[in-house]
């Protein structure tokens, strides 16, 4: 089985288990307005692109802020967190160092904005992630194939060729739509079937050509 030309990791409930701290500004930003958050909406904002999210937020709560201050007081708070503890998900570090020591390039792709990617990114080695493409830096974010295109040309590498790892609907519908095979890992919300996609119960224990292998059997495009 020959590995990936490279290997795309989305990063909220993917690389790092950072959701419970968005969902936790999420509920804080709305009682400070007066509102209720519930579970089931922020559910609803897993792996979305931030703009969509903040618009989210304002259509069903009492602020009526513009949606970049609200994207602003929420990355405020989890960028704070994540300062403080980065919270890796099992498996993921040690796959991502077992990637770069086969020499499969890895990039960053994540609906977050770059200065959480930031915060995340230096807490691993130098050289970790050979791109990193963030929300606030394409026109268009997941579900639409946009984020994965980008990390694939940074990388200079056929999306077709590569394996993407994602933990969300709206990340895995992004990734297959970019023509990459893609490996499910659901955490927080349910990841219904979705041809391209093979799902995986976790990356503890994860490597390389397992990895290529899970994807095998896929035809994605």
């Amino acid at each position: 089985m020959s590995l990936p030309a490279a290997v795309l990791w989305d990063m909220d409930g993917t690389l790092v288990d950072t959701e419970p701290y968005w969902i936790a500004a999420e509920h804080a930003i709305v009682a400070e307005h007066g509102g209720t958050w519930n579970d089931e909406f922020a559910h609803q904002l897993v792996g979305n692109d931030l703009m969509v999210s903040a618009r989210f937020i304002r259509d069903n709560s009492p602020i009526t802020w513009e949606p970049e201050r609200i994207i602003d007081a929420l990355l405020e708070r989890v960028v704070g967190q994540v300062r403080e503890h980065v919270p890796w998900r099992p498996g993921a570090r040690e796959l991502l160092d077992a990637l770069r020591a086969e020499g499969v390039p890895s990039a960053l792709v994540t609906m977050s904005w770059r200065v959480l990617a930031d915060a995340v990114v230096s807490a691993l080695p130098a050289g970790a992630f050979a791109a990193v493409v963030t929300g606030d830096e394409v026109e268009h974010g997941k579900p639409h194939p946009e984020p994965y295109h980008a990390a694939a040309r940074l990388l200079g590498v056929d999306p077709t060729r590569c394996v993407a790892i994602e933990d969300s609907p709206t990340g895995v519908r992004s990734a297959v739509a970019a023509g990459v095979p893609t490996v499910a890992v659901p955490h927080v919300v349910p990841v219904p079937e979705i041809p391209g996609a093979v799902h995986v119960g976790g990356l503890a224990g994860m490597t390389p050509r397992a990895l290529a292998a899970a994807v095998g059997s896929l035809v994605v495009g």
